[in-house]
């Protein structure tokens, strides 16, 4: 045995953390416990590591005629995970795996409203994420939620284990940024044989993880508290009525906030783009207020032709904008957009058409050629970003300045691709966002 109980197997890999990280990567830390067995040992991560605790949802996909051997899993954000050769192996239809992940995804939905009951889940975006399990098998888990946790905005996702196999090393940190285990020891067969007490977690076990975890962060100095506090006074989901249908949207606003930015994703990505999840969390953290949502449904993301349908994805944009004016959580605050792709184009599109109802527009590898003929009548304050690496958007980005008649600037980042995907880059677009629509001066 190389464990008492997910308590003690908790403490020694909390303490194998905290040696091997420096006290300053603490400060921006999320701990995640797979439910239910990784919460108890996410749980002594995230007390020795002083840092917020949150359940990860994940669902393995069993084989109908043998339950406990995994052909993938799900977890939040409508992410699957699927090891291709069991479900060959095991002769599953796609009707059959597809009413097994509808079955296990209305018991995670049900689980999530049982161990969070009105609180929402932790905002990852930007966040370096813990995801703690209490030990690896097949993997198919622990990808699922590693993936869930970058879906979510994470910009750095660890996965730490007390135990997996020998050898094992080339599944789950394909999905992670860094891999941490104790121990791999040879004869594996099951992580229960490396427990004492490897008796099954109980739903209210996770829930009184939860709330311990909660009553530590409120016992905290205020002064640790109060970023936290400030950044998510006011996190919730939005459905935005656009005609006669709905689209999802996620508004967060900071106590104080005067501005909202709204973001208008490109190229069929959604209000779940890792990359705007990040730059929206740098800023609220800077006092701004952020709207993410969807420009398309998911019927039309299949249609490529929307996503370059760019008159479309304006009015869609304009009508959110009139909507945020009359509610009264943001009536009042002022008007600004953040533009990637296809949607820098329709946000310069909308701004046009909407004059000083809107403030400022950033423009993140953006197309605005594809809105030319309305450049001209932009009043907007107007940012365009580009990186240096991506040559045809940065020659199209200086052509379309030579429409524009408001204030303007290109920044060029250097050794930027195209989707900024660069380290450091992401961190310099979200700095020049921050500090364009606060009115600060160029550095």
């Amino acid at each position: 045995m190389l464990f008492t109980d997910r308590v003690d197997a908790g403490r020694k890999l909390a303490e194998h953390l905290a040696a091997s990280r420096d006290r300053d990567e603490n400060e921006d830390l999320i701990v995640l416990g797979l439910a239910r067995g990784g919460m108890p040992v996410a749980a002594e991560v995230a007390e020795v590591l002083r840092a917020p605790l949150d359940v990860c949802l994940v669902r393995k996909l069993g084989v109908p005629f043998q339950p406990e051997l995994g052909m993938g899993a799900v977890a939040e954000e409508g992410v699957t995970v699927l090891n291709d050769h069991v479900v060959r192996a095991s002769g599953v239809s796609k009707a059959e795996l597809a009413e097994i992940e509808r079955r296990e995804r209305d018991l995670l939905e049900r689980r999530a409203r049982r161990y969070r009951g009105e609180r929402p889940p932790l905002e990852l975006g930007g966040r370096t994420v813990v995801v703690v399990d209490d030990g690896i098998a097949t993997g198919s888990t622990a990808r699922a939620a590693c993936r869930a946790a970058r879906d979510r905005g994470a910009a750095h996702v660890v996965l730490a284990v007390p135990v997996a196999p020998a050898g094992w090393g080339q599944g789950p940190e394909r999905d992670a940024d860094e891999v941490v285990c104790l121990h791999n020891p040879v004869g594996f067969l099951a992580v229960g044989q490396f427990y004492a007490d490897f008796s099954q977690t109980t739903d209210e076990e996770v829930v009184e993880c939860l709330d311990r975890a909660i009553a530590r962060r409120a016992q905290s100095p205020p002064e640790a508290n109060a970023e936290a506090e400030r950044v998510a006074n006011h996190d919730v989901e939005l459905p935005l009525q656009v005609g006669p249908m709905r689209l999802p949207g996620h508004l967060s606003l900071p106590a104080g906030a005067e501005r909202v930015v709204v973001f208008a994703h490109g190229s069929g990505s959604s209000r779940h783009s890792p990359r705007n999840r990040y730059v929206a969390t740098a800023l609220n953290r800077a006092g701004l207020g952020t709207l993410l949502f969807d420009l398309l449904t998911e019927h039309e993301e299949h249609a490529r032709s929307n996503v370059f349908d760019i008159e479309l994805l304006a009015r869609r944009l304009i009508e959110v904008t009139r909507e945020l004016r009359e509610r009264p959580e943001t009536r009042g605050r002022a008007v600004d957009y953040f533009g990637a792709s296809t949607g820098a184009a329709a946000a310069l599109w909308a701004a046009a058409e909407l004059g000083t109802d809107v403030g400022a527009v950033v423009s993140r590898g953006g197309r605005p050629d594809l809105a030319q003929a309305h450049l001209p009548t932009v009043t907007a304050r107007t940012l365009l970003i580009v990186g240096g690496n991506d040559h045809a958007v940065l020659e199209l980005n200086s052509r379309a300045r030579t429409f524009l008649r408001c204030e303007n600037r290109l920044e060029v980042v250097p050794g930027a691709g195209h989707l900024f995907e660069e380290p450091g880059t992401l961190d310099a677009v979200a700095d020049l966002a921050r500090d364009w629509f606060l009115g600060r001066p160029a550095a």
